[in-house]
């Protein structure tokens, strides 16, 4: 059992690792610089728009369906056919309230007309996931690493042929939408077809068991709750710039430019939560202690985490040029804005990485402690303050104004959290780790600095500064290979 979590873990990190920083760094940033930024914002504030009530689609059911058929692998046929009938059921409630939503902020015509196709996509998305809930609880955790990447895979190459294989005249925003419905269509008919073969065929058909539903709508309603909280709060900068400002859709665009980037980042620590969960809920429902664990990971999370936002803050300028060359049709005097921009809210999202890279921590131990009203309550207060300080922000400042009140909102979550796990838990303050980080964050800063200095290219001087980042982390032994050992005899238990 040992070697098989630990090889299913690497599969999955290096499937993951391979295909999707490619999709995000190597198509949708490809997309966003053949159609412009004005067309790309358009698509970006309305896919996160399409995002905002996502969680309507699963109200919790993958989670409780991956625990269920891990631990009665007999109910899958049941399962299936009750559960299938309430996705469709949620479906609909969700296109119920998102196009109501959209027509209450006064969506347009074309808004509208895209936004079908994206509801469509979430719902397709959703569904896959519910399906490789099955794969997990039945422990193919192989076919599951596939899958998990098959979508991407697909689009990869449908949306690869349109931009480089002169099949199209013009590239426009509404194939990369297409390309994506198809991936999902396609991973979802995949997918399907491998749970059927496991369930008993003869006996399946779709059914309706009211109690049944209405227990797991129950069960699942507080985390619910906390995932549409917490995407609120998320994702709600790139609408709200797109509808306050007159030309919103151009610098939703430019947020989206550097978004991408975190987003991109905070994969890893994604990866990092989902391995730490059932190690959290496994120890805490042991009475084993956590805190060890808790100052292991944090410390293999937060150490690149101050590396890459602070590497962000010093190289802003050059990494945006390198990777937003001129629009097509683009002027001097709008390339030279929209790159001051960018380069600014780049710096500030990337700081956020450090915020969410403590969340993906102390949240994940919150959860798998079951404190979701503790979760509730903050992820509130952050979609409260987040909205209210775009709403103050963003008229002054455009999109800069949005990535200071992700910053802030972020961290501040991320200090709410660490203060609730420490009353929780009741961890003893560390302060030589502390000292520790504090050293580690302020040498890097100096670093950072005198590394602009060097005469050697930009490309150069961030490299060195990397690396003598992670020199730093060994020298005063924030990290070491022995600890990246010892999270995997904790995984290994």
């Amino acid at each position: 059992m040992q070697g098989k979590f630990v090889k299913n873990l690497a599969l999955l990190l290096v499937l993951n690792l391979m295909i999707k920083p490619f999709w995000i760094l190597g198509i949708d940033r490809t997309v966003q610089n053949t159609v412009g930024a004005g067309e790309y914002g358009f698509y970006f504030a309305v896919f996160n728009f399409s995002f905002l009530f996502n969680i309507l689609l699963d109200l919790g059911i993958t989670n409780f369906n991956n625990k269920n058929i891990a631990q009665n692998k007999q109910l899958l046929t049941k399962h299936l056919s009750n559960l299938l009938v309430l996705k469709l059921l949620l479906f609909v409630l969700y296109l119920v309230i998102t196009f109501a939503s959209a027509y209450l902020i006064d969506y347009s015509r074309e808004q509208i007309r895209i936004l079908y196709f994206l509801a469509f996509n979430q719902f397709l998305l959703s569904f896959i996931l519910y399906l490789r809930s099955n794969l997990g609880g039945l422990h193919l955790f192989r076919t599951d690493s596939l899958i998990s990447v098959l979508d991407r895979s697909l689009m990869i190459v449908i949306c690869g042929v349109l931009i480089w294989g002169n099949v199209v005249e013009e590239f426009k925003i509404q194939y990369y939408i297409y390309a994506q419905t198809a991936g999902y269509a396609i991973t979802a008919m995949i997918t399907f077809i491998l749970v059927i073969q496991h369930a008993q065929r003869a006996l399946f058909r779709l059914n309706w068991n009211l109690p049944f539903l209405m227990a797991i709508v129950r069960q699942s309603f507080p985390f619910a709750i906390l995932v549409l909280l917490m995407t609120f709060y998320n994702r709600i900068d790139s609408v709200m710039l797109e509808r306050l400002l007159d030309d919103g859709a151009r610098f939703s665009g430019i947020y989206a430019s550097a978004y991408r980037l975190l987003d991109a980042t905070n994969m890893i620590a994604y990866l990092f939560a989902v391995l730490l969960l059932p190690i959290f809920a496994r120890m805490i429902k042991q009475g084993q202690s956590i805190e060890e664990l808790v100052k292991l990971g944090y410390t293999l999370i937060i150490t690149p985490a101050i590396i890459i936002g602070l590497a962000a803050f010093f190289y802003a300028g050059p990494v945006m040029e390198i990777l937003y060359p001129t629009y097509p049709g683009e002027t001097l005097m709008a390339y030279e804005y929209r790159m001051a921009e960018s380069s600014r809210v780049f710096a500030l999202l990337m700081a956020c990485f450090m915020a969410t890279s403590t969340t993906y921590i102390f949240g994940t131990l919150l959860t798998a402690n079951g404190s979701l009203k503790h979760l509730n309550l903050i992820a509130f207060s952050g979609m409260i303050l987040n909205v209210g300080l775009n709403f103050l922000l963003i008229p002054v400042y455009q999109a800069t104004g949005s990535a200071v009140a992700s910053l802030f909102t972020q961290m501040l979550v991320a200090v709410v959290q660490v203060l609730a796990v420490r009353r929780i838990f009741r961890l003893r303050t560390n302060a030589r780790f502390l000292l520790r980080l504090l050293v580690f964050f302020g040498t890097m800063l100096a670093i950072g600095s005198l590394s602009q200095a060097l005469p050697f290219s930009w490309k150069i001087n961030l490299l060195l500064m990397a690396l003598a980042g992670i020199a730093l982390a060994m020298v005063i032994r924030l990290i070491s290979l022995q600890h990246i050992y010892q999270l995997m005899r904790y995984g290994e238990a």
